[in-house]
């Protein structure tokens, strides 16, 4: 059996002392970084107190606030696309792009058989309603004079309430057709009028937004878009709303509407909520009513929205002043100790409401952090 040598037992010994002594001579450095690492408490003198102000933590109630995207969209229960109630050419545009107009105004003149066809038919049957309610009362006299039989009399007054339904019948068809009240009254008091033309007429008051067609355009009675009239005084705001804030979001909401003219906010009410979420945003409308003073919101502008919400919140609030940020870019306040001193404490940040943040981790009730000067406790803590 082979002994070892003593020469190669101490060799052996000292490389065993060797490496301990390497080992611990690697784990001083990673001590002393870990301590350097870890921020001290820091205390301040009466002066330096000066310089901070403490807030105590407590809960709050508070109404959330859900920022959306928005899209200006025509109040579409004030709003019409005005279509061509005739057939024939366009003679004449009379308002632009822009223009009010008053419900029932002449927007074009068209030249348009449909006009001589119609005011032929109620010159027709006006004539003929008065002939035959001449001969019906005349026929009605002779019965009563035993003239002519009640029979004939009967058949005459037939014929007249006849002629007079057709008289009524071409007159609602000439109004139809937006005819001038002016020569309605020339037909019914037999004056000759001249060539007709048509109109097409604003069905209500508001502004022309769009303009569809030109002069010498023919038009196709009912299915031609002609103009588009809307109130512009109150738009209708598209917001898309996601995610968890749907829950929040009612009708009667108060909303702001940031437009990026000028520096003033404009305010709306949220007057509906989606019922389908769409496709591909997975976002729901909420339809948001605002006046539209001066008409500075225009259809399909891009606006941001933001929806106050009814719904009671509760949590602990701290000010936005006393959030820091260390070097992982974590958020932390300073704590007040019992000792008189001033401890980091990290937290996390919820809904902001004003110039303070919600808190869901990190603090408790009755904390009192530094509310102003915190940069200056940090740089204390550094020194």
């Amino acid at each position: 059996m082979q002994t070892r040598s003593p020469l190669r037992a101490v060799a052996i010994c000292a490389l065993a002392a060797a490496l301990v002594a390497l080992s611990a001579c690697g784990s001083k450095p990673d001590a002393a970084a870990q301590a350097a690492a870890t921020p001290q408490n820091v205390t301040l003198t009466s002066a330096q107190l000066q310089h901070i102000r403490l807030v105590t933590v407590a809960e709050a109630d508070f109404h959330k606030t859900i920022e959306a995207a928005g899209v200006v969209d025509f109040d579409n229960d004030q709003s019409t696309s005005v279509t061509s109630p005739i057939s024939g050419l366009v003679t004449r545009l009379l308002v632009a792009p822009g223009q009010p107009v008053a419900a029932g105004q002449a927007l074009a003149m068209v030249d348009s058989s449909d006009f001589a066809a119609a005011t032929s038919a109620y010159a027709k049957a006006l004539a003929t309603a008065r002939t035959t309610r001449q001969l019906a009362d005349a026929d009605k006299a002779l019965a009563a004079h035993n003239g002519i039989s009640a029979r004939e009399a009967q058949q005459a007054e037939t014929e007249a309430v006849n002629a007079a339904a057709d008289r009524d019948a071409a007159l609602q068809a000439l109004q139809a057709l937006k005819l001038d009240p002016k020569a309605i009254r020339d037909i019914q008091a037999g004056r000759p009028i001249s060539h007709i033309e048509g109109a097409i007429r604003a069905p209500i008051a508001g502004t022309v937004v769009e303009k569809l067609i030109t002069p010498g355009q023919l038009l196709q009675a009912g299915t031609t878009p002609a103009f588009t009239v809307a109130n512009l005084s109150k738009v209708w705001v598209m917001a898309q709303v996601s995610g968890p804030d749907l829950a929040m979001v009612r009708a009667g909401d108060m909303a702001e509407i940031e437009t990026g003219v000028g520096s003033a906010d404009l305010t709306g009410v949220v007057d509906n909520v989606g019922a389908l979420v769409n496709p591909d945003t997975r976002a729901v409308i909420a339809r948001v009513v605002a006046p539209n003073p001066g008409g500075v919101l225009k259809k399909s502008m891009y606006v941001r929205v933001r929806i106050r919400s009814q719904e009671d919140s509760r949590g602990l609030l701290a000010p936005v002043s006393s959030i820091l940020r260390d070097d992982e870019n974590l958020p932390f306040v300073y704590v007040a100790q019992p000792n008189g001193g001033f401890a980091r404490r990290r937290v996390t940040l919820g809904y902001r409401t004003g110039d303070q943040f919600e808190i869901p981790s990190g603090l408790a009730a009755g904390d009192r952090v530094v509310g102003d000067g915190g940069i200056f406790v940090q740089f204390m803590q550094s020194q």
